[in-house]
């Protein structure tokens, strides 16, 4: 079996004023000081308005810091959106693409995020892609067809284990307290697997998240599933104690 070093990801999506942002990014950094050797990879994903600040406090520290999403173009005439170079300037590591969010609310394709993770690529960062099926999908059992046609379409050509993660989120888990059982899970991740073996040399070190209503009371038992390779985490990452205790899950 491979041997791939986990990854913990906090989303806050559209959360968190400055003083509560900062205090969350300064107590998890002195965390991670304080703990030293970490069993895993961790990462928070802030608003673009704490983006550089958050960077500044985490520098030192173990915990990386990513965009949630960016442009396709490097620059231009693109209201309100942020371009990948952008993103790593002030000092983002990571970046999220293709959230079922992003997709629903912005009339994401998986076309356009295969555009993003590419300039991502490009701009040096790591491009975490996001892929998962609706409820309706789920009911009509075409989760299997559904995702791998997302991973098929969403990762560009150039995506390697090093430049890319993909994070397995089903969108009716996703902060509505369902979680996906340890059987569909291993399923989905299993399926995804297998994607990327067939389509990438290094198909087998890509790191696969599980993200939809993680919390410290399942982490471990999730993070247990063959082919879990860490967590996409919304709502419990924006408590200091409880994302932390899924970071611990790691160890």
């Amino acid at each position: 079996m491979t041997e791939r070093r986990p990854l913990i990801a906090g989303n806050w999506k559209m959360n968190c004023l400055r003083a509560d942002g900062l205090a969350l990014a300064s107590s998890l950094a002195a965390k991670a000081s304080e703990k030293g050797e970490l069993g895993c990879d961790v990462l928070v994903c802030p608003p673009a308005t704490l983006l550089s600040e958050v960077a500044g406090v985490t520098k030192d520290s173990a915990v990386a810091v990513g965009g949630q999403d960016c442009h396709a173009a490097i620059s231009g005439a693109h209201t309100g959106d942020l371009a990948a170079p952008m993103l790593a300037d002030i000092g983002a590591q990571y970046v999220l693409v293709g959230h079922s969010e992003r997709r629903a609310d912005h009339g994401e394709s998986s076309t356009d995020i295969r555009k993003k993770a590419t300039s991502a690529h490009d701009a040096g960062l790591i491009a975490v892609v996001c892929v998962g099926e609706t409820e309706e999908e789920r009911d009509l059992g075409a989760t299997l067809s559904v995702v791998n046609g997302q991973v098929a379409v969403s990762l560009p050509d150039g995506a390697t284990a090093q430049n890319t993660v993909v994070a397995y989120e089903p969108v009716w888990a996703i902060g509505t307290g369902r979680t996906a059982s340890v059987q569909e899970v291993a399923e989905v991740h299993a399926a995804i697997r297998a994607e990327l073996v067939a389509r990438f040399e290094d198909g087998d070190q890509f790191r696969i998240l599980y993200g939809g209503s993680v919390k410290p009371s399942n982490a471990a038992e999730l993070l247990g599933v063959e082919d879990v390779d860490g967590a996409l985490v919304g709502g419990a990452s924006l408590k200091v104690d409880d994302f932390w205790k899924i970071i611990e899950a790691c160890a």
